[in-house]
């Protein structure tokens, strides 16, 4: 980590906001950093698409700043990317929306911000999966907020029992956070689980707030169980989304926020305080992503299945790794033998092997002896991963 890093994430001094200091130094980004400096790096570390975006998309935007797009939209967004945002949606989850029910945002990660911190109070409890993305602890503790884990486990393929979270359940709890598809673990929670949580939140007025940005990347055939067909009601819900995994769209940061008419006109002005409104040119993108040839969804779900497969196989074949089949997403989450620090593995494997994975206590509690594997990346890239991860495993003694 570079001392500016260093002085940033740890400094005491007065002039920052002490909030600041519940921010963690990011596991992603100190692995990432550290390969950068090294030669022969294999990464399967990397949580974006390594599909370009789909030609069409790209033509959209380009269209769009060729004929002077380039202003501000409404602070709501785009008023032809909500309407298909809402067209998309009613038909998706079976629930009429309107333009109304939508905030466009710059990417799912300012949605979740402005999601999160709009709740979040001192006092206020928030019942977070473990593991579960890295963004949503820290922001909920800037704002005072407090933290109650629901541990999950790789034996159980990182399934959230609904009955744990409805026993997590106090008078100080304020919301619910939910991710399905999982980032890190790659599961997909089924119908019964999100639709009970969602009922007995809606029965004690408590809110849901769901991260579906990977809600297109599901394997198998399996039945995807949105929030938004779970609830009887928009009122205590908000999900977020993005294109930036569907569409591989990342670096052009255009997030939605999906909750109650009351809730997006609240949200708005905070919106307005923060990033304004998202890309404009980018928005437009959007809109041919929704209403263009969505073949390439289809294409590269069907590319992220073959590499689970073959990433299932070679984690099965490895010593010390406690595997699982993902349902969703493109990530998968291998548990070490109880005790060993993923952390140490995950620095040793890059330094000793040049493989770069993510330490699991970057992403919770009760995670510190799991490591994530992203396979992000070619089925090539992974199997040179494992010709190195492999021996180097059957060497080590975590006895």
């Amino acid at each position: 980590m570079s001392r500016l890093d260093f002085d940033f994430y740890e400094s005491e001094d007065p002039v920052w906001n002490p909030a600041l200091l519940t921010i963690p130094v990011p596991g992603i980004r100190k692995m990432v950093n550290m390969a950068a400096s090294m030669e022969d790096v294999i990464h399967l570390s990397i949580g974006q698409p390594d599909a370009p975006t789909p030609p069409h998309v790209v033509q959209a935007t380009v269209d769009a700043l060729n004929a002077g797009q380039t202003g501000y939209t409404m602070d709501a967004g785009l008023p032809e990317l909500l309407d298909a945002l809402a067209e998309y949606y009613s038909e998706r989850g079976g629930r009429a929306l309107t333009p109304e029910n939508i905030l466009i945002t710059s990417g799912a990660t300012e949605a979740i911000y402005l999601a999160l911190t709009a709740v979040s109070a001192p006092g206020r409890e928030f019942i977070v999966p473990d593991p579960s993305f890295m963004l949503y602890a820290p922001l909920i503790r800037m704002n005072g907020g407090e933290v109650k884990y629901i541990p999950t486990r790789a034996e159980n393929n990182h399934q959230l029992d609904p009955q744990e979270v409805i026993d997590a359940i106090d008078t100080n709890t304020h919301a619910i956070i939910l991710n399905s598809p999982s980032n890190p673990t790659g599961t997909v929670y089924p119908r019964e689980t999100v639709e009970t949580i969602v009922q007995e939140a809606a029965y004690r007025g408590i809110y849901v707030i769901s991260d579906e940005v990977y809600d297109h990347l599901i394997y198998d055939d399996r039945d995807y169980a949105s929030v938004l067909s779970c609830c009887s009601d928009l009122d205590h819900v908000m999900v977020t989304s993005s294109f930036s995994k569907t569409f591989s769209m990342a670096g052009m940061r255009v997030g939605w926020l999906i909750a109650s008419q009351g809730a997006i006109r609240k949200l708005r002005r905070y919106h307005m305080f923060t990033t304004t409104v998202a890309n404009t040119p980018c928005q437009w993108g959007g809109v041919a992503a929704l209403k263009g040839d969505r073949r390439f969804v289809a294409d590269t779900v069907a590319t992220y299945r073959k590499r689970r497969n073959r990433l299932v196989e070679l984690v099965d074949e490895t010593p010390f790794l406690e595997g699982y089949v993902p349902e969703g997403a493109f990530y998968m989450f291998p548990a070490l033998p109880e005790g060993v620090n993923g952390n140490n593995v995950a620095l040793r494997l890059l330094r000793e092997t040049g493989v770069c994975t993510i330490a699991g206590d970057t992403f919770g509690e009760s995670s510190r002896n799991a490591l994530r594997f992203s396979y992000a990346t070619s089925i090539e890239n992974i199997e040179r991963a494992f010709e190195r991860i492999i021996p180097w495993m059957e060497k080590q003694d975590f006895g």
